[in-house]
């Protein structure tokens, strides 16, 4: 059970964290706030946001995809992409909006999520928040000095979703792939 990985959309979410922040957040608190945002909305609606997979990591939950921009945002040798053109790498630890990228693709009832996320998280750093990912979510499993995958349904038993919730969730993730098929 796992999305298809939409940019686009991934872009937009986290520049709306990266807009209420005032331009610019540490990556590791922006990562947080992206799964933070992926889970609240597995539990609300039954599919994430980021459209990202999620893997453990030694400072928690990961948003893997996401991750893999931020990094090769900070390479001025790595190939051009729409996450590129609109957040950039402001230092080793930082990333910052370059300009906005709108967000077409964010329904109202995600953009609300992304905004309540914020109101409660926003102001911690990303330690604070990997600490308490680590603490309060069971799906993060420690992977010493590696990744180790979180798959949805390990999302969907960690908040209690009920066996019809799961099969409604791979049939949004089912109909998402399809119709990004058709769109390419």
């Amino acid at each position: 059970m796992r999305m298809s990985f939409d940019e686009v959309k991934a872009t937009q979410v986290a520049a709306r964290f990266l807009q209420r922040s005032g331009g610019a957040m540490q990556h590791l608190a922006l990562i947080k706030l992206l799964y933070k945002a992926d889970r609240e909305a597995l539990r609300r609606w039954g599919v994430p946001v980021t459209t990202a997979r999620h893997v453990s990591m030694k400072l928690g939950p990961v948003v893997s995809e996401i991750y893999d921009l931020i990094k090769a945002s900070g390479n001025p040798d790595a190939h051009p992409s729409f996450w590129g053109a609109y957040i950039k790498r402001q230092s080793a630890y930082d990333v910052a909006l370059s300009q906005d990228p709108g967000g077409s693709e964010l329904s109202r009832a995600e953009e609300k999520l992304i905004d309540e996320i914020f109101e409660v998280d926003g102001q911690k750093d990303g330690f604070t928040l990997a600490e308490e990912t680590h603490r309060i979510f069971p799906e993060w499993k420690d992977p010493g000095s590696s990744s180790y995958p979180i798959e949805l349904s390990d999302i969907l038993d960690a908040i209690g979703a009920s066996e019809d919730e799961k099969i409604n969730t791979a049939k949004a993730i089912s109909a998402q792939r399809a119709s990004r098929k058709l769109a390419i």
